[in-house]
């Protein structure tokens, strides 16, 4: 995730080598490129793999299996005109970048040089679409938000603790972006098989119901769409390939109890992070890689001196 899912212009990747380096000097073992299970068909999460290995494999030849791989499965915008060449989602676009930046070859790299971009999602993978299309040379970059603009200023009573609700502006919008609020997609549009614009309406808030604002429909020049929407849950082929129970959500159903936290159904196999919890913030990945680092360690030891 913080190679290929961070721009390199929000985080160098000289931090990640650096910190690989001390791991592995602590005798951790890294391999990469290697899929758990396999990849639902038609899935659009990116899949660099070039070796696989069995759910059954691993708990055969491990004394205990965490699964930690977050929720992968992005959240789909299913509107007309969804199929169409130039529609794609954010981590299809944003690893591409920096696959080429790493000096990696790459046959088809979706890129914006020259066209009309629309991000849909206000987020931070909105903004770093937003960042990496203007590096890319794109003509103009929109980024759409269905809520409405907030106040450049938090109101601090109303909100603590929870988190403050204000605008945020990063670096890739101040270099460059057109960002509309209260708005949301119709419709794509294309013609011969290939994206040409976007039909958007405007967006009323009452009592916490979005409406559409009658009349507020237009059409917005577009030749990509990213779809920058958030994720929903882990890929299901990975749960299921470990016989791992859900929730409704479709996470990995395993508490977070003093005693036997993190564990699932499945004996000797744990689920933490966003894999367990749904898409969420890096400090409850900290967290929750900590906790379960613990619940792993009495598992195996039969008590632990790591703090929880």
């Amino acid at each position: 995730m913080l190679r290929y899912g961070i721009p390199d212009f929000k985080m160098e990747k000289s931090h990640i080598d650096r910190r690989v380096k001390q791991m592995e000097a602590e005798g951790v073992v890294f391999r990469t490129s290697v899929l758990v299970g396999e990849m639902p068909k038609g899935s659009k999460v990116t899949n660099w793999a070039k070796e696989s290995v069995s759910a059954e494999q691993l708990k055969s030849e491990f004394d205990a299996v965490l699964l930690a791989g977050g929720a992968e499965q992005s959240r789909d915008l299913p509107v007309p005109g969804r199929d169409l060449d130039g529609v794609h989602f954010a981590m299809e676009f944003l690893p591409q970048q920096n696959k080429v930046n790493a000096g990696d070859k790459l046959k088809g790299q979706l890129r914006a040089d020259g066209k009309h971009v629309v991000v849909i999602g206000g987020g931070d993978t909105g903004s770093d679409c937003v960042g990496t299309s203007n590096r890319h040379g794109a003509a103009s970059v929109v980024q759409f938000e269905l809520m409405p603009m907030p106040p450049e200023v938090e109101d601090r009573p109303l909100t603590w603790p929870y988190w403050p609700i204000k605008l945020r502006t990063s670096s890739s919008h101040e270099e460059g972006c057109q960002r509309e609020f209260a708005i949301a997609t119709k419709e794509f549009l294309g013609e011969k098989g290939k994206l040409t614009g976007v039909k958007t309406v405007r967006l009323e808030w009452q009592g916490g119901k979005m409406t559409e604002v009658p009349g507020s429909e237009q059409v917005l020049k577009a030749d990509m769409a990213l779809l920058a929407m958030g994720f929903v849950n882990p890929v299901a082929t990975l749960l299921e390939a470990f016989g791992v129970d859900k929730d409704a959500r479709g996470n990995a159903r395993a508490s977070v109890d003093l005693v036997g936290g993190y564990k699932t159904n499945v004996d000797k196999v744990f689920a933490a992070g966003d894999v367990r919890r749904g898409q969420s913030l890096v400090v409850w990945a900290i967290r929750e890689g900590r906790q379960a680092a613990r619940a792993v360690d009495e598992f195996l030891q039969g008590s632990s001196n790591l703090p929880r």
